[in-house]
Parts: C-alpha cells; sequence; structure tokens
C-alpha cells in the first residue's frame, strides 16, 4: 500500500456516506434540480469508490481513473438531458415540482 493514501476504508466510507446523502435526497425532495443534484452527489459517490479502489487494488491500476471518466461523462449527459426536460416543463407548467408533471399526460 501507498504511504501517501493510508487505508482503503476512509475512502469507502465517505462514499457510502455521499451515496446516502444523495439517496435521500433523491427520496426526499419533491423538486425536479433537487432530485437531479442529488443523482449527481450519488454519481461522485461511485467516483469516489472507483478510483480509491482503482489505487489500492494492484490489479485495477489504471481502471478506476478510467471507469471515473466514463461515469463522469455519464454524469455530464444525464445533467443535460435533465435540465432541458426540466426547463421544457417548467415554461409550460410554470413548477419545478415532480408532483405536477403527471398532469401532462391529460
Amino acid at each position: 500500500m501507498s504511504q501517501i493514501a493510508g487505508h482503503l476504508e476512509p475512502y469507502l466510507v465517505l462514499a457510502g456516506i455521499l451515496f446516502s446523502i444523495g439517496a435521500f435526497g433523491f427520496l426526499a425532495r419533491r423538486n425536479a434540480i433537487s432530485m437531479l443534484m442529488s443523482i449527481e452527489l450519488m454519481l461522485n459517490a461511485v467516483n469516489l469508490s472507483a478510483v480509491a479502489l482503482g489505487v489500492f487494488i494492484p490489479a485495477l491500476v489504471g481502471q478506476g481513473i478510467a471507469f471515473a471518466l466514463l461515469i463522469i461523462a455519464v454524469a455530464a449527459a444525464e445533467a443535460t438531458v435533465g435540465l432541458a426536460i426540466v426547463m421544457a416543463i417548467y415554461r409550460n407548467r410554470k413548477t419545478p415540482l415532480v408532483d405536477e408533471y403527471d398532469t401532462m399526460r391529460q
């Protein structure tokens, strides 16, 4: 193990805490923008764990960072599409609340 990085457990605990905060934010909020931010927080928690595992497991050296870059690209695409949808709905309904979106079917 590297002397600089320390132990793996603190990184995984921090990633678990960040993921839990993001999951709670996604389930508890009704605002679409807050829900998108919570999803981004969960993706960043996965990035943290992927990079930490890539550093500490010799067989995964370099793959953790490559996986994290892939997740960042997916998160950017998700944020772009999600915000575009939220803006389009906000222009029609004048509310960012997710509960109001189901009335579009009628």
